[in-house]
């Protein structure tokens, strides 16, 4: 087995490394401190486990396709269906083996099981990989740091389809995503962090994310929109650094430790009908992040929504209650910053079901109904009668 590629540790590492540094400063404010992606020991870890070459292995088996993600080999007509079963009732029982057997636009389908295997696809272009369910396919790695990488340095994959399973973090990396564009991940349980870096059109919809050791889903440098996800118990709910433009709309993010939405950097991003409860924070705007932030629910924080000076946000019809504080501006301690709130911003009791048992779909008599082009705020639609 080959040492893992120095130069894919450093893609993978790049964000976090930069982050590290700041965390080590003397002089770095300690509500900003508070505030970032991962604490001092994860990013110590995370700096061990990929900058030291050799400590992972990764599997000999993956077959170079192409030179480049550009390089990609079009969908051919006549695709294969593959199937893989871990009792030997498929053709394949381990899912990498089916992943180097396939061609560009093949179908993988998995049976349920437990595969504790690396699996890597790269160089594939209109992959699909298909479990039997989330609560029934579920791969728990084996040796190296992440048990699910989609794209390997330097080469990519484009309009790679995963669904229908469980991925287990190891070595605290659930799904690693580098280069390539047009990743979907759907219906898919990941018990760690999904990190993606230099991937663009990344899609992840209806999956539950949650019990990171450090951030739930972290974009560095790429685009995507996540859209009806359960992100939660991580110690961010979403980061988004670098040159990142990313669309949220309909995720229930709840019972993060520090911000439910880190930006960072140049980061961009479009916040639409979210629900976030029971977090450090609701959404923190640091640097010189851009953001148009519409018909979102932002209750039971510490702090609803943190601004730095250099920030520029667009706000409407969110509604903001039970925080400690709603609208802060960055500062030892943070100060309050009414100004910041947007004009038809309310701050209405959100009247959910059950928000003890994390029901947070609202009521049919709560007041976030028709609200301006919103049918009703938050994630979630009311329960009907």
């Amino acid at each position: 087995m080959p040492w893992l590629d120095p130069a894919e540790s450093h893609q993978v590492c790049e964000y976090a490394v930069r982050c590290m540094v700041i965390f080590w400063q003397p002089d770095f404010p300690p509500d900003r401190l508070e505030s970032m992606s991962l604490n001092r020991l994860s990013f110590l870890m995370i700096w061990c486990f990929f900058l030291v070459p050799g400590v992972f292995f990764v599997q000999s088996s993956e077959v170079v396709l192409a030179n480049s993600p550009s390089e990609v080999a079009p969908t051919p007509i006549d695709s294969n269906v593959w199937q893989v079963a871990s009792d030997g009732s498929g053709e394949f029982t381990f899912i990498q083996e089916a992943i180097d057997q396939s061609k560009s636009g093949d179908t993988i389908l998995i049976k349920a099981g437990t595969y504790p295997e690396d699996v890597t696809v790269h160089s594939k272009d209109g992959l699909m990989i298909i479990g039997e369910g989330m609560d029934q396919v579920f791969i728990t790695g084996e040796k190296r740091v992440g048990s699910l990488h989609i794209g390997k340095w330097p080469y990519g994959a484009t309009n790679v389809t995963i669904q229908g399973l469980t991925v287990f973090q190891h070595g605290g990396l659930g799904v690693g995503i580098f280069n390539g564009s047009g990743v979907h991940l759907k219906q898919i349980h990941v018990k760690g962090m999904i990190f993606s870096q230099q991937v663009q059109d990344v899609h992840i919809e209806d999956c539950i994310i949650g019990e990171s050791e450090t951030t739930g889903v972290a974009f560095a440098n790429s685009s995507g929109v996540l859209t009806g996800n359960r992100i939660h118990h991580n110690d961010h709910g979403i980061a988004l650094g670098g040159n990142s433009e990313v669309t949220l709309r309909h995720n229930v993010i709840s019972h993060n430790l520090y911000e439910a939405v880190l930006m960072t950097d140049q980061a961009k991003a479009t916040v639409i009908q979210n629900t976030l409860v029971r977090n450090g924070g609701g959404i923190a705007f640091h640097d010189k992040t851009e953001a148009s932030v519409r018909g979102n629910i932002i209750s039971y924080s510490n702090v609803g929504l943190l601004f730095s000076p250099d920030s520029h946000t667009t706000l409407a019809f969110n509604a903001l209650s039970d925080n400690q504080g709603d609208y802060l501006l960055q500062g030892i301690p943070p100060i309050p910053s009414p100004q910041r709130a947007g004009k038809t911003d309310v701050t209405s009791a959100p009247g959910f079901v059950n928000p003890q048992e994390d029901d947070f779909h609202l009521r049919q008599d709560s007041s976030l109904l028709h609200h301006g082009e919103f049918s009703y705020l938050g994630a979630l639609p009311p329960l009907a009668p």
